[in-house]
C-alpha cells in the first residue's frame, strides 16, 4: 500500500484551511496546517491558501515567514496556489492602492471594471462572487484529468491576474472580459478560483494535484 501524499497546508492567518485540509483529505492526502518550516520542508508538496486583503494577507505572511517559505519552495517540490494565493505570487496588485506581493511570477493584478458588461449585455458586479465555467486547458496535462471542459468554479474575488508570459496561463474565465483563471509554470500551479469549494470539479482537481506527478 503507497504512502499517503504529505500536504503542507500554509497557515499565515489569512486562508479558508478548515474547507482546504477536509476537501484533502478527502482525495487522501494527509494534511498539515502549518507554518513551521521544518514541517514545509519534510511534505510531499504543498498548498498556499489566500482570502482577505492583499495588504493583510503580505503582512500575515511575513510576520509567519510564509513569504521565504514560499520563495524557496517553488523551486524544489509542488506548489498549488488558490485564490489570493495565486495574486500574491506576481509582482504588484492594485489593492489597496498598490501593494507590492511576492514578486515570483512576472505581471500584475488588477481590478475587475465595474463598467464592463456581460453576455446580456448587464454590467457585472464586484466581486466576481458565485459559479463560473472555465476553458482553455490542456487536457493532456495531468491536472486536468477528468474535469470537461466549461466546468463550473466557484469564485469570490475583486482582481484579477494578468501574467506578463501568456504561455503560464492554465485556464481562463469570462466576466466581463476573459481573465486568467488558472497558472502553471513548472512545479508552480495556481487557481484563482476556489477548488475547496467547487464539489465535484473541485475535488477532482485537487485529487490530480495531490496524484501529480513531476
Amino acid at each position: 500500500m503507497s504512502r499517503a501524499t504529505k500536504i503542507a497546508l500554509l497557515d499565515y492567518g489569512m486562508g479558508n484551511l478548515h474547507s482546504a485540509s477536509k476537501a484533502l483529505s478527502a482525495v487522501g492526502a494527509e494534511v498539515s496546517i502549518t507554518n513551521d518550516p521544518k514541517v514545509v520542508a519534510a511534505a510531499d508538496k504543498i498548498v498556499f491558501p489566500g482570502v482577505g486583503a492583499m495588504r493583510d494577507c503580505m503582512a500575515g505572511m511575513h510576520e509567519a515567514g510564509i513569504d521565504e517559505v514560499i520563495r524557496q519552495a517553488v523551486f524544489n517540490k509542488p506548489v498549488m496556489a488558490i485564490c489570493v494565493g495565486m495574486q500574491a505570487l506576481f509582482h504588484q496588485t492594485a489593492e489597496n492602492g498598490g501593494t507590492a506581493c511576492l514578486g515570483i511570477l512576472d505581471g500584475t493584478v488588477k481590478a475587475f471594471n465595474p463598467v464592463w458588461t456581460d453576455k446580456n449585455g448587464s454590467q457585472i458586479k464586484v466581486p466576481h462572487m458565485g459559479w463560473n465555467t472555465i476553458s482553455g486547458m490542456n487536457f493532456a496535462h495531468p491536472l486536468w484529468r477528468g474535469i470537461a471542459e466549461n466546468s463550473h468554479f466557484y469564485f469570490v474575488h475583486s482582481y484579477y491576474c494578468e501574467p506578463e508570459n501568456s504561455s503560464q496561463v492554465a485556464a481562463v474565465c469570462d466576466y466581463g472580459q476573459p481573465f486568467c483563471a488558472s497558472i502553471l509554470r513548472d512545479n508552480l500551479f495556481a487557481t484563482q478560483f476556489h477548488p475547496e469549494k467547487s464539489h465535484n470539479a473541485g475535488l477532482q482537481l485537487l485529487k490530480n494535484f495531490v496524484d501529480w506527478d513531476i
